[in-house]
């Protein structure tokens, strides 16, 4: 997918791994807490054209933090969750 990895948790995708970059879904409630950090979204060319996704750069210090990854990867897969409905 897109050259990467998705990650599934019950058959829906909330995170993508993308040229060693982790990326978490995003909905209209977390989506701020990516921006406030300055997390860009997944984004891809298509026809000319740049499409963003609704994943964002997971922060860099989640990666070497477990606990705040895992809180992180809770969110998203609340996030499709709700995407879902």
């Amino acid at each position: 997918m897109f050259g990467g990895y998705g990650l599934f948790l019950d058959g829906l995708m909330f995170a993508l791994v993308i040229e060693d970059t982790l990326y978490l879904k995003a909905d209209e409630h977390s989506r701020v807490d990516f921006e406030d950090r300055d997390l860009p979204p997944f984004t891809y060319g298509r026809q000319g054209k740049q499409i963003a996704l609704s994943y964002f750069q997971a922060p860099e210090e989640a990666l070497d933090d477990s606990q705040m990854l895992a809180d992180w990867a809770n969110r998203a897969f609340a996030a499709a969750l709700q995407a879902r409905r």
